[in-house]
């Protein structure tokens, strides 16, 4: 055996979780992304799915992905940089500024690569780059690959960012990066406060709006138009592969800063751009999430629905107050134990377990879409609460 494949041999745990009945990932789905799924050739109510406006199945989006095949193919054969940039590219990225209320826009292939791409190339080895400790892996990683010193503070606490800030060289560059909704807790970026801080320092904002686009502001515009506070942040990140139901991302700010990251942005420069299909399914996703209000409006409505049954059975959600629902186990045993038995009961979650967060952190992470109805929501608190009496994390009370 050679020492590459000596060193991971021993790597077991996935296999003990198989063995204990409990392994909850690489679920297999044999349908299309909707309210209801089908795995193992059983109907599965989907409470774990990013799809917040509930498009991928839209009949308009998969018309738009199929036109342009027909016009550009399948693939673009290379990167934006050289020979992979389309019309369709161009003008995705205008819709996305205007959208955000920004300059320009960029598209890369995936959310993921904007985050590595700009995080890591925007500051130098004088500068800063102050992270929540609660950000996504993509930013933690994008971070990993800048030269400039990383700051964490914790968890939405904005004393603890200013005391990172006053900790930093007055003439450096200072980037704030942080979600608009963090991505297993649900809850919401303290901006307002967070922009007081940046004028207060001279730093810079930069919001990943991955889980805010389509959910927060002005037609779902994201969290800076949430808050009326477009113009105090720098750049706003998202990504098209949740409520705009298809694949990619964009990094959207003003001309300068753009025209750097086309030039500099390595995951931008060395990867290949965004499929045509993808690009097309966008644009559709958006003219529908603009035209159609009462989407976001349903979302809303049945998220305080569900917020209100579940703390009504007695769970912990958190400081959640969006569609992102953690159900707060704090035992990772319990918390695969419960994803299971709930799959077996035809409702789909996702366990969130350590070293993901720590062991006292375990939860269940709850989501909702657009197309969800009541009957829905209710059946799943029914079932839920049922299985997590039987394991003992809430009281029969609940």
């Amino acid at each position: 055996m050679k020492k590459l494949q000596e060193a991971f041999s021993g790597y077991d745990l996935p296999q003990k979780a198989m063995q204990a009945g409990i392994y909850p990932y690489f679920r297999t789905i044999e349908s299309d992304q909707d309210t209801v799924v089908t795995i193992n050739g059983r109907k599965v109510m989907m409470f774990g799915s990013n799809s917040y406006l509930g498009l991928t199945n839209h009949p308009k989006i998969k018309e738009a992905a199929k036109h342009a095949i027909d016009k550009y193919g399948t693939g673009c054969a290379g990167s934006r940089f050289l020979n992979g940039t389309l019309d369709i590219h161009v003008q995705l990225e205008e819709r996305i500024a205007e959208m955000t209320g920004k300059d320009a826009a960029l598209c890369y292939s995936t959310g993921f690569q904007v985050n590595l791409g700009v995080v890591s190339c925007l500051t130098g080895r004088r500068d800063y780059v102050l992270l929540d400790e609660l950000d996504h892996a993509s930013i933690i990683e994008g971070s990993r690959l800048s030269f400039s010193k990383i700051l964490k503070y914790g968890h939405n606490d904005m004393a603890s960012l200013e005391k990172k800030l006053r900790q930093c060289n007055p003439g450096s560059l200072k980037l704030i990066v942080a979600d608009g909704i963090f991505s297993m807790e649900g809850d919401i970026v303290k901006l307002p406060e967070m922009v007081a801080l940046a004028e207060k320092y001279d730093a810079s904002i930069m919001i990943d709006d991955a889980h805010a686009t389509g959910v927060l502001g002005v037609e779902g515009r994201g969290t800076a138009s949430h808050f009326g506070m477009t113009e105090s942040v720098d750049l706003i990140m998202g990504t098209f592969s949740k409520s705009l139901a298809s694949l990619g991302g964009f990094i959207a700010s003003d001309k300068h800063t753009l025209n750097f990251l086309k030039h500099n942005s390595r995951s931008l420069i060395f990867s290949a751009s965004m499929t045509p299909a993808s690009a097309a399914s966008v644009i559709a996703a958006m003219d529908i999430m603009m035209n159609e209000p009462e989407r976001i409006s349903h979302l809303w409505e049945i998220t305080r629905y569900a917020l209100g049954g579940f703390r009504e059975m007695g769970f912990d959600t958190g400081k959640s107050e969006s569609p992102i629902i953690p159900l707060f186990i704090r035992d990772n045993e319990k918390a695969l134990l419960l994803t299971q038995r709930l799959l077996a009961d035809g409702i789909f979650v996702n366990p969130v377990v350590s070293p993901a967060v720590p062991k006292n952190s375990s939860l269940i992470r709850y989501s909702l879409m657009a197309t969800h109805t009541r009957e829905q929501v209710d059946i799943s608190i029914e079932k839920i609460s049922k299985a997590a009496r039987e394991l003992g994390i809430i009281n029969n009370g609940g």
